[in-house]
């Protein structure tokens, strides 16, 4: 149990150090306008306005830090990932009203990415029907149909990750072990041989990132 403990921890410390890495990045505000510069795309402590997550930006490393909070903004790009301005789909409560989601894949029926937070518990824990479980606790302080993947420290502060598709971010739907055949085949139906692995039931939520990546690699190779 103990290596196991390690390797765990190694892994938070990992995704923790990252997820505070100042990255090369674009915002878009509510009129328009962009700034480029660098953007902190998961910044701890408390955003300027209740209710809404938050950015910090500066235009470079050497300039002041600006907090924006998701009520500003359109999008932002942070390094290679790009995000929008989203509410929680119906039925869902997110820690924040206005929050922002990873565009995974920008298909005619996109698929994003949420990472939420919430607090207490302890470990590592995959959703039951996702595959393998470790540690204890919830799936994040938001309710709903959403199945996530939680990551944290006994006592502290943890991330849920969920997945949705839509046609845009208004439009957010749950991807759920129930759901996820028939909504994957529709985003990459674009690629039969990915489908095809699909429907012989190679992926799951549990290795959702593995059809993601054969994918774009399936995608790059038509270049």
């Amino acid at each position: 149990m103990r290596p196991i403990l390690i390797i765990l921890f190694f892994m938070l410390s990992v995704v923790s150090a990252k997820s505070q890495k100042w990255q090369p990045g674009t915002f878009t505000d509510n009129k328009d306008n962009q700034m480029t510069g660098l953007i902190q795309p998961y910044p701890s402590g408390k955003g300027p306005v209740k209710g809404q997550a938050f950015i910090v930006f500066k235009s470079n490393k050497d300039a002041n830090e600006m907090k924006l909070s998701a009520g500003e903004l359109k999008s932002f790009t942070a390094g290679k990932d790009s995000f929008v301005v989203a509410h929680p789909s119906m039925g869902e409560v997110w820690p924040n009203e206005f929050d922002f989601v990873r565009v995974v894949l920008d298909e005619d029926l996109k698929l994003y990415a949420y990472q939420g937070s919430s607090k207490g518990g302890s470990g590592v824990h995959v959703a039951p029907g996702l595959g393998v479980g470790l540690g204890t606790g919830g799936f994040g302080s938001y309710a709903g149909g959403g199945v996530g993947i939680s990551f944290g420290g006994g006592g502290g502060s943890r991330r849920t990750l969920t997945y949705y598709y839509g046609a845009n971010p208004a439009e957010l739907v749950s991807v759920t072990p129930m759901n996820f055949e028939d909504i994957m085949q529709e985003i990459m139906g674009d690629e039969p041989d990915v489908v095809d692995r699909i429907r012989a039931h190679q992926y799951n939520l549990g290795n959702i990132n593995k059809l993601i990546d054969y994918f774009n690699q399936v995608k790059a190779s038509h270049k």
